[in-house]
């Protein structure tokens, strides 16, 4: 597995499945601005009207059109279709709880502005993947957001006088920065 940060806004992504685990996949998707369809025959949580709700089980040609798909069933049978189908439509796919059969996962997420801190236990035990987000954010300096935001001011500034930021260590400006707003 290889860490990254994915921009979904504006992406259609398929959520099957209307439980709890589904509605916490669906309130940080929604949350990036992603285009969310949720799948299930009822909900046992609440389908938010951001979100477009339809109302039956998973159908295989569900995929057509979708930058990810989150199975949330608890099913083996809906596990391994929309796995199969996924596969065939080049469409990544996450099983919760099924971290064999997924693409990817979702990581334990710590924000403060700009400054995204994610941990991931590769699906083996997110609950551990949770506390060592906890331990991280809580030995963080204050106002990282704030850092952010002038170290983007300034390298834009560097990039409108048409400079490169390549060749630039901005180590000791971070440091400068952290030690100004602790």
């Amino acid at each position: 597995m290889i860490p990254f940060a994915v921009n979904l806004r504006d992406r259609p992504v398929l959520v099957i499945g209307a439980g709890a685990v589904a509605a916490a996949k669906w309130t940080l998707l929604l949350a990036e601005g992603a285009r969310v369809t949720v799948i299930a025959p009822e909900a046992y949580v609440p389908v938010p009207p951001a979100a477009l709700w339809h109302q039956r089980p998973y159908q295989r040609g569900d995929l057509k059109g979708f930058a990810l798909v989150i199975v949330a069933v608890g099913l083996e049978a809906v596990d391994e279709a929309v796995v199969a189908e996924a596969h065939e439509q080049g469409v990544w796919v996450n099983v919760v709880d099924n971290p064999s059969k997924c693409d990817f996962f979702f990581t334990a997420v710590h924000r403060d502005g700009d400054v995204v801190i994610s941990v991931s236990s590769s699906g083996a035990a997110p609950a551990l993947a949770q506390v060592l987000r906890d331990r991280i954010r809580e030995a963080l300096p204050p106002n990282l957001a704030v850092v952010a935001r002038t170290l983007r001011a300034e390298r834009d500034a560097v990039h409108h006088a048409g400079l490169s930021t390549e060749d630039r260590s901005w180590r000791e400006r971070v440091r400068e920065l952290l030690d100004e707003h602790s």
